[in-house]
């Protein structure tokens, strides 16, 4: 498996992100809130993955950057946690609760714990 987060894999689709808002369910580890939707879809891939982060919790445009490229880099070296035991497609946004930027190493943690509890849900 590759660990590249390509154009195929990220959720763009405007049709899917009203319906996953409006159809999801929502799993929260602090700094994360994610909302997945069992969907099918376009790509190639078992899940697609969009990152959000408030303009009302980080006013300048440059931290809100900073803090997607941390958890798209973070979901792409483990992604391959979900695709193992994913046999359904599914979409998902990925957004950032917290107040104040967090390390790489907090969010990587909180990303694997994040990924885990959505394996749960989703066996269940």
């Amino acid at each position: 498996m590759k660990f590249t987060l390509g154009k195929k894999e990220r959720l763009k689709s405007k049709k899917l992100i009203e319906q996953l808002y409006a159809e999801g369910k929502s799993i929260k580890v602090f700094p994360f809130r994610m909302v997945f939707l069992q969907v099918q879809h376009t790509s190639d891939f078992p899940c697609q993955v969009g990152f959000s982060v408030p303009k009302r919790n980080f006013k300048l445009a440059v931290s809100r950057n900073r803090i997607k490229r941390l958890m798209r880099e973070t979901y792409r070296l483990q992604k391959n946690i979900v695709y193992d035991k994913v046999d359904k497609p599914y979409v998902f946004m990925i957004s950032y609760i917290g107040r104040e930027e967090m390390s790489y190493q907090e969010l990587y943690f909180k990303t694997k714990k994040l990924l885990e509890l959505f394996i749960e849900k989703t066996k269940k």
